[in-house]
């Protein structure tokens, strides 16, 4: 947050959430768009869907940045793994399109 919590009303405090929920949603979007463009090169190169290694790293990942920035890691994991389960059915429902 760019200033110190006690200096704002609520009003401000209100906006500083929208901002971030837009940025939130905005990564997103672009994490999104790369999950599928990796889904069309699994499709081109005729590799499976799932890939538990590398959805295990993800997580590892995840965990390793909940704790650099103090959150809780089973909320982040927790975020991850819906991030993770949607992109495989935007995968799958794109592979059945075909």
């Amino acid at each position: 947050m760019s200033t110190n919590p006690e200096d704002m009303n609520l009003d401000e405090l209100r906006t500083e959430i929208q901002t971030i929920d837009r940025e939130l949603v905005e990564l997103i979007a672009q994490r999104t768009y790369v999950a599928d463009t990796i889904a069309e090169v699994k499709d081109e190169k005729d590799l499976p869907t799932t890939d538990e290694e590398q959805e295990q790293t993800v997580m590892d990942r995840a965990g390793e940045n909940a704790q650099r920035f103090d959150v809780d890691a089973n909320l982040v994991k927790a975020i991850f793994r819906l991030l993770i389960e949607l992109n495989k059915v935007s995968q799958r429902r794109s592979r059945e399109d075909q």
